[in-house]
């Protein structure tokens, strides 16, 4: 406690000592340093607070050694101490050091964030979001989308007489789910293609790579754990049983021109070439959230433009899963039309995390507006217990980056420069906006 104790005095010392005539503030990389120690401090109180981390070894150890002598009102200290410090460095707009300034203190407006909910506060879902990721989600009315399950309904096989718009619809798209015995057969084949896609476009560094394992038992559908030199460990999740769509979505979701692309151009062009190590460590409560699952779900329709998904599952996936897809345009008119209920996720977590909804509530809502079975609205919950307003990151990350990406008409060559753009620099959603 008191070595802790002596480090928290120390933070607070230094922000005092800057303001002082004639006294300059550390130099950058040094404060670099001190935010990565206090991030790996916070992920000590707070399991899968640091997403990715590949920076010094011993500053980890030091932050695992010191774990029972710190206490949170110590860590909020320090970060409020680091945050005053960075304010008071003077840098030249457009400058890299500015830039670096700038995402240091936005990465430390999220941890005072997530720090003040780990001390027991509650903030509503929206504040919550805005703190976090610093994006704030709009609420709709879900009887608003009514219309949208009209039409729904019309592209639905059946009619009320064969149970609710969500059974129909679920047993419908069933027809696409994988077998269990060539599920990784075809994961093996959508990640390649994803690659094939992306290279042409985003040249990679020589030797980097990725392990990928099926998994059970998550609140998550799939995870990319970065580990440094160019290397992904990637994990899909097989909870519920895996439709054809699913593994080019998680091909480029979680590899290419996802994650895994996202994580390697960060550490090549900011930790290796710039030596900016604060990169080295990915605070999965950040604004950085936005960018990466925006970016991950975006890169879909760059991979796989216009129809061109449709026609690979139908021509390679299908055959490769054994499953008839003769009426493969059906499901993709549907799963085009299941878009327009996106709104209904944010809504529905909102009324959940606030207490305004019921477990059961919200399951109920999930399939009447989300159209979910039961078992995937219960999955649905079990990620919003897990990581609350962390939702917003998938469909509101994608428009945000969606829009930047293809403002003002861009060609497909223009798109892929402004992606990688925005991947290999520190872009705040911000930026975007």
């Amino acid at each position: 406690m008191i070595r802790a104790a002596i480090l928290t005095v120390a933070a607070l010392a230094l922000t005092s000592c800057a303001t002082m005539p004639g006294i300059q503030p550390p130099a950058l990389d040094v404060l670099a340093r001190d935010y990565l120690a206090l991030q790996l401090a916070i992920g000590e109180k707070d399991p899968g607070y640091v997403d990715a981390y590949y920076g010094p070894e011993e500053l980890a150890t030091r932050a695992a050694a010191q774990d029972d002598e710190t206490t949170l009102p110590m860590l909020q200290a320090r970060v409020t101490a680091l945050d005053a410090t960075l304010g008071l460095i003077e840098t030249q707009p457009g400058t890299l050091e500015a830039e670096r300034v700038r995402y240091l203190r936005a990465m430390l407006a999220s941890a005072k964030v997530r720090l003040r909910m780990l001390r027991g506060e509650e903030i509503p879902f929206q504040d919550e979001a805005e703190g976090l990721f610093g994006v704030r989600p709009e609420l709709i009315d879900l009887t608003t989308l009514d219309p949208v399950l009209d039409r729904i309904e019309e592209l639905v096989p059946g009619d009320l007489s064969d149970g609710p718009l969500n059974e129909r619809l679920n047993a419908y798209q069933d027809r696409f789910i994988i077998p269990n015995d060539r599920l990784r057969a075809v994961i093996d084949a959508a990640v390649d293609e994803c690659r094939k896609r992306t290279l042409p476009h985003i040249p990679l560094p020589e030797g980097e790579s990725f392990d990928l394992s099926l998994v059970t038992d998550k609140p998550w559908g799939g995870f990319n754990y970065y580990q440094g030199d160019y290397h992904s460990v990637i994990e899909i999740n097989t909870d519920l049983p895996t439709r054809l769509d699913r593994a080019v979505d998680v091909g480029c979701h979680e590899a290419y021109p996802g994650h895994h692309v996202y994580s390697t151009l960060i550490e090549r062009d900011r930790v290796n070439e710039l030596g900016q190590i604060e990169f080295t460590l990915l605070p999965l409560y950040s604004p950085r959230a936005i960018i990466s699952e925006g970016s991950a779900e975006y890169g879909v329709k760059l991979a796989f433009p216009g129809t061109s998904q449709l026609e690979y599952e139908r021509d390679v996936l299908a055959p490769l899963a054994g499953i008839d897809a003769s009426n493969i345009e059906q499901y993709y008119e549907l799963r085009e039309a299941l878009e327009g209920l996106s709104g209904a996720y944010y809504t529905i977590a909102a009324a959940y995390l606030d207490e305004t909804m019921t477990r059961e509530e919200v399951i109920e809502a999930s399939m009447r507006y989300r159209l979910m079975s039961r078992e995937r609205a219960e999955q649905s919950l079990r990620f919003m217990d897990t990581y609350r307003s962390y939702v917003i990151n998938y469909g509101l990350g994608s428009e945000i980056v969606g829009a930047a990406v293809e403002a003002r008409d861009a060609d497909m060559a223009t798109r892929w420069q402004r992606f990688i753009g925005i991947l290999s620099n520190p872009t705040l959603p911000e930026d975007l906006m």
